[in-house]
């Protein structure tokens, strides 16, 4: 799969990155569970105590948000070097970033015009272009696959041994491309997803599950599967979804991309441009792993993963990637044809127009 790169930021500037990412009197926050154990909230660059949030003159601002866990983090390295007290003299623009846990939370401030660009689940997307006219566009895929079955036992090797047993998974996976990747995998292969009883918990309630039983299973994507890992050796990995979806030999498995107001598109073409390019470098610098643990602080102060630990461990197995254009177009297209194929409404009803893709002309 290709990625699209860029030259690293200088090593030098990680220092003054690590000087502070983070979330800005959010308010609420959520624990490790979450599918990032990450708090929700703005960011500005820098979350140090000054209050001083000056918008460089003839700047413009760019309301940027992302999901927590893996769907964020490629882009923790921009979020701290783009804020408006951290961006650079020649920035093209600075960022005014939200931490969000909750992929509705993304969609609302997407639709209601509060967010220009955001970083959300492949199949909202799609969703959001069909409920919205084509009101939203894909500029990039971010994240291949991310989730993995986990057991604390030894029963499952293959996606037919889930037949019969009990399945916990997080709550945000219904109705989402968890819930849709899951059921078509066990469907080839040959497993009805009635056959296996799902139990629909939050991410926080499967660990304390699975912690405390002497056997179980579980499905969650990094960085969760990562901090259960952790937390408990008793646990191992049974299966990698993505490893299950090669099998199929269906093309990737595109989980995460990067989406923007088609009007803030139309409006602001060269700026777009200058994110995607720069969102390349942030993605190279944090999928580097001569950066690891630079990158993995920059996830934890940026409010995307839960801790640097968990974040060194997760940042590897999130899958990070930037591709846009026609081979965007061609590895979303397959995906979203099996989803379609599963159930329509997983999309929005029907496939996305091609005016869906930006950049594919």
């Amino acid at each position: 799969m290709k990625k699209k790169l860029s030259l690293l930021l200088a090593a030098a500037m990680v220092v003054t990155a690590l000087a502070g990412c983070g979330p800005k009197n959010t308010g609420s926050s959520s624990s490790a569970g979450s599918a990032s154990g990450s708090v929700s909230g703005s960011v500005s660059g820098s979350a140090s105590a000054s209050t001083d949030t000056s918008q460089p003159a003839g700047v413009p601002e760019v309301n940027f948000m992302v999901l927590s866990g893996p769907t964020g983090v490629g882009a923790a390295y921009l979020i701290d070097s783009y804020g408006a007290d951290s961006a650079p003299a020649d920035a093209p623009f600075t960022l005014n970033t939200t931490v969000a846990v909750e992929n509705t939370e993304v969609t609302n401030a997407l639709v209601n015009g509060d967010a220009d660009i955001a970083a959300i689940a492949t199949n909202v997307a799609a969703n959001l272009a069909a409920k919205t006219d084509g009101g939203i566009q894909v500029l990039a895929v971010n994240n291949l696959g991310v989730l993995y079955i986990l057991e604390k036992g030894d029963t499952v090797h293959s996606m037919a041994d889930l037949k019969g047993q009990t399945l916990y998974a997080p709550s945000t996976a219904k109705g989402a491309n968890p819930e849709y990747i899951l059921n078509h995998l066990l469907t080839e292969n040959d497993v009805d997803p009635s056959e296996v009883d799902i139990q629909w918990m939050t991410p926080q309630e499967i660990t304390a599950k699975i912690a405390s039983s002497d056997s179980g299973i579980c499905m969650l994507p990094v960085p969760a599967a990562t901090a259960l890992l952790v937390k408990d050796s008793g646990v191992r990995e049974a299966l990698s979804l993505s490893d299950e979806w090669d099998k199929l030999d269906q093309g990737a498995l595109p989980m995460g991309c990067v989406a923007a107001r088609t009007d803030f598109i139309e409006e602001n073409p060269e700026l777009v441009d200058a994110f995607l390019d720069l969102y390349g470098d942030s993605i190279s610098f944090m999928s580097d792993e001569n950066n690891r643990p630079d990158a993995a602080a920059l996830a934890t102060k940026c409010g995307i993963t839960a801790n640097d630990a968990i974040a060194a461990k997760a940042i590897p197995q999130c899958n990070l990637t930037l591709i846009t254009g026609m081979e965007m177009k061609d590895i979303l297209e397959q995906y979203y044809q099996v989803l379609f194929q599963a159930d329509p409404a997983s999309i929005g009803g029907a496939m996305p127009y091609d005016s869906f893709y930006y950049g594919a002309e």
